[in-house]
């Protein structure tokens, strides 16, 4: 059932863009695990791409979980100070690696990742997805908050944490782990804020593009 009481076929729907994308690696180019959880902290409010430029020569200097935890927030900011709010991202990543301590602590469920500082529901979902653990949200980035009300798959919101909840009330568990990325690379490559609508895969289901021509 949709918000509206009435039933809706979302994941058919959708199949063309979860066949497309499925299991394409997130656009971070993390190597590991921990490069994951330390570029995904990094990577609020600001741009993959301006995390993978800095990725390199930090992870050369902290190659690992332990590697932070006997470091500090001075002797790691000059590497991530190209990084929105870098001052505040240290203090987080170091007090995550003085909280974990090892590589292979790294939790893998929502409750413990979230637990951590840095780490809300968006990048939990993330690292989840990207460690194929069994899904227990759905992505809801800065793409996916534009693409999916405008494909009319519920009412548009802001807030993140209001838009993975409508998609999880209205898809199915199947296929949380894909979908939120499917979106998102959706927005990323096609539904532009000047959607390329002709090449869609989704068009036809689509609510703008039906509107398009009105």
């Amino acid at each position: 059932m949709d918000l509206f009481g009435q039933t809706n076929d979302w994941d058919t729907k959708l199949t063309p863009i979860l066949e497309k994308y499925k299991d394409r690696k997130h656009p971070l180019d993390y190597q590991n695990l921990y490069q994951l959880v330390v570029m995904v902290v990094l990577s609020a409010q600001d741009s993959d791409a301006n995390i993978n430029k800095i990725a390199l020569k930090l992870f050369e200097i902290f190659p690992n979980i332990e590697s932070l935890t006997v470091s500090n927030i001075d002797a790691l900011i000059p590497y991530i100070s190209k990084v929105r709010n870098f001052g505040t991202k240290a203090s987080w990543l170091i007090e995550i690696a003085q909280t974990i301590q090892e590589d292979k602590n790294i939790p893998l469920t929502m409750e413990n990742l979230t637990a951590l500082k840095g780490i809300g529901r968006k990048s939990a979902n993330v690292i989840m997805r990207e460690a194929r653990v069994p899904a227990e949200g759905i992505i809801a980035d800065l793409h996916v908050i534009r693409v999916a009300p405008r494909i009319g798959l519920i009412p548009e919101y802001k807030d993140g944490n209001k838009v993975e909840k409508q998609l999880m009330q209205i898809l199915p568990k199947k296929i949380w782990r894909e979908i939120g990325m499917a979106i998102s690379f959706l927005g990323r490559e096609i539904c532009r804020p000047q959607p390329k609508c002709e090449i869609c895969p989704i068009n036809q289901v689509c609510e703008y593009y039906k509107n398009l021509g009105k």
